[in-house]
């Protein structure tokens, strides 16, 4: 997308981890993972990234057809973006916890602690943000329903057979990814390195703008520093490279926004 300011124009980073890659696009990032010829796709960015994954795809040297799956972490319009396209175009599952179910179906209910309108104002580093994935389609994400549904420690069989690490509290179903040969882990928005809502870098929760209980998100954080994950890979935020448990040990001292 032309229009967007060069930090939130799409970029593929390959190799993250060997067969680990992450697509970002308007302040949202969604991941690839290879498991021989086949693919896992986590979350689904925004409707705008869709042939961006495309193009995604062929850089790496597959086609839509060796997309097994969709894995969504929780099912917030940012995280959803393309997940009809890719269920309905290319017949591929689309899997979550089933405490998300509702928000899949209507992606603009979901609980959050405190009034989205006032961000704007008391933390204006988060509007280049928010417009980007404005621009990107966020106001515009169509519903998703016949999810495949998962538990807390499930190991998934799609490509990757990542473990779900149940982290419930920017939604009540939110699941992290481990991909435990690989020491990866996909936190979602469990945690992230880039708050959209308020613009503030480094490890940290998301605001109660969009986090449906910030306290049973903090204390989410131990679950995610139990994984002993040497790679952290956010929703928002560029990948963290130095330990689940520092990632998650400096969210919890960041707190609440």
């Amino acid at each position: 997308m032309a229009g967007l300011p060069r930090r939130f124009q799409p970029t593929l980073t390959r190799h993250l981890r060997p067969g680990v890659h992450r697509l970002a696009h308007a302040g949202v990032s969604c991941y690839l993972i290879e498991d021989g010829p086949d693919v896992t796709v986590v979350d689904a960015a925004l409707p705008a990234t869709w042939p961006y994954l495309r193009q995604a795809l062929k850089a790496l040297s597959h086609d839509p057809s060796d997309v097994a799956a969709l894995v969504l972490t929780h099912a917030h319009f940012d995280h959803l973006g393309f997940a009809r396209r890719i269920q309905d175009d290319w017949g591929v599952p689309v899997y979550a916890h089933p405490a998300e179910r509702t928000i899949a179906a209507h992606p603009y209910r979901y609980a959050h602690e405190n009034p989205r309108a006032v961000y704007p104002l008391r933390h204006p580093g988060g509007v280049p943000v928010l417009a980007a994935m404005a621009a990107a389609g966020a106001f515009a994400v169509p519903g998703v329903e016949g999810l495949v549904e998962f538990g807390p420690g499930d190991a998934l069989d799609v490509p990757g057979r990542p473990r779900v690490v149940f982290t419930p509290g920017h939604t009540f179903g939110h699941s992290a990814l481990l991909l435990e040969d690989r020491s990866v882990l996909l936190s979602g928005d469990a945690l992230v390195t880039l708050d959209p809502y308020t613009g503030f870098i480094g490890p940290r929760i998301v605001a109660g703008a969009a986090t449906a209980d910030s306290a049973q998100t903090l204390d989410s954080l131990q679950a995610v520093a139990d994984t002993d994950a040497d790679l952290v890979l956010p929703g928002h935020g560029e990948p963290w490279r130095t330990g689940a448990a520092a990632a998650a040990a400096l969210a919890k001292a960041a707190g609440r926004s």
